[in-house]
């Protein structure tokens, strides 16, 4: 697991001047020493916001063409970035209705997202609806606790994916939440949950103990946290060891930076949501030295 508690120095000039952008540092390598850079930006619970909002506290944020700006000045200024969606793509606008999810993943595909995980309301067209789009997403959904082999989507997702660049292993998996109670049976059809800190569990094992990833991050869709024992972000993040950064959906939570938990071998796992409706990104600068130590940086984008 890689150690965040230490180096707290960093040149604010160096990070990208976007307008209502929200700095929120975290621990950084002292900018002397030589690192590489890797970028990780991410949206949640977009929901079939192909727009920009027309009424509420974040009018007129949001909508594809904005994000799709904000992504090519990051891109044009950092050379190491992946894009991925914790889910919820899906349902909200009559976008949805009409379409089906086929502009999303269209969209999704030209502002180059490198991953997502399935969110519940992504069954919201049936099992058979999500397998029908999923040609035209240019990108890899990756779910881990869901058993899809009964189901129109065995082998048609992943459940994990390694990313290399400039020689850093990222490894990324999925959480998905209880469908049970939450989504007619009819839409997820033969679709089995299991128990997601005992595939946490497995993923940490295989991605960081035993294929070396630098970076190990986890996709969810299970919620920020919960006044009941329901699983959630927070729980995962504190009853693993060896994730580096969680990022998180279904409760869209709005979080100005990322959540520090202490996980079981007392190192730091973060934990990072924006929102809804895609009316923000996030931004989390990881920094590995030569003694593969790593640190952080983040911000939150408001999208308008």
């Amino acid at each position: 697991m890689a150690d965040f508690n230490s180096r707290r120095n960093f040149i604010a000039k160096s990070l990208i001047a976007l307008p209502g952008i929200c700095l929120a540092s975290g621990n950084i390598l002292n900018t002397k020493e030589e690192y590489k850079k890797i970028t990780i930006l991410h949206t949640n619970d977009v929901h079939s916001h192909i727009m920009p909002l027309k009424n509420g506290i974040n009018k007129g944020c949001g909508g594809f063409a904005q994000r799709s700006s904000i992504l090519k000045k990051i891109r044009e200024k950092e050379n190491n970035v992946l894009l991925f969606d914790a889910g919820d793509i899906f349902q909200g606008t009559p976008y949805f209705n009409i379409y089906k999810g086929e502009l999303e993943l269209k969209l999704m595909s030209l502002l180059k997202y490198d991953a997502a995980t399935i969110g519940n309301h992504d069954f919201d067209a049936g099992i058979d609806g999500l397998v029908k789009q999923l040609p035209l997403a240019n990108f890899p959904f990756i779910s881990s606790n869901y058993n899809f082999s009964d189901t129109a989507m065995k082998d048609k997702h992943l459940s994990n994916k390694i990313f290399q660049l400039d020689g850093i292993k990222i490894g990324v998996f999925g959480l998905g939440v209880e469908l049970n109670g939450l989504v007619p049976k009819k839409l997820f059809g033969n679709t089995e949950y299991i128990n997601p800190l005992k595939i946490a569990h497995k993923q940490i094992n295989l991605l960081k103990k035993e294929l070396k990833c630098d970076i190990l991050i986890c996709l969810s869709h299970l919620g920020y946290s919960y006044k009941s024992k329901k699983i959630s972000d927070l729980i995962i993040a504190k009853e693993t060891s060896g994730i580096d950064l969680i990022i998180g959906g279904h409760t869209h939570t709005f979080l100005n930076e990322p959540t520090p938990v202490k996980n079981k071998s007392g190192k730091i796992t973060l934990v990072n949501q924006v929102g809804w409706a895609g009316t923000h990104l996030g931004k989390v600068d990881f920094y590995i030295d030569y003694k593969n130590q790593l640190s952080y940086n983040s911000s939150k984008m408001r999208i308008g």
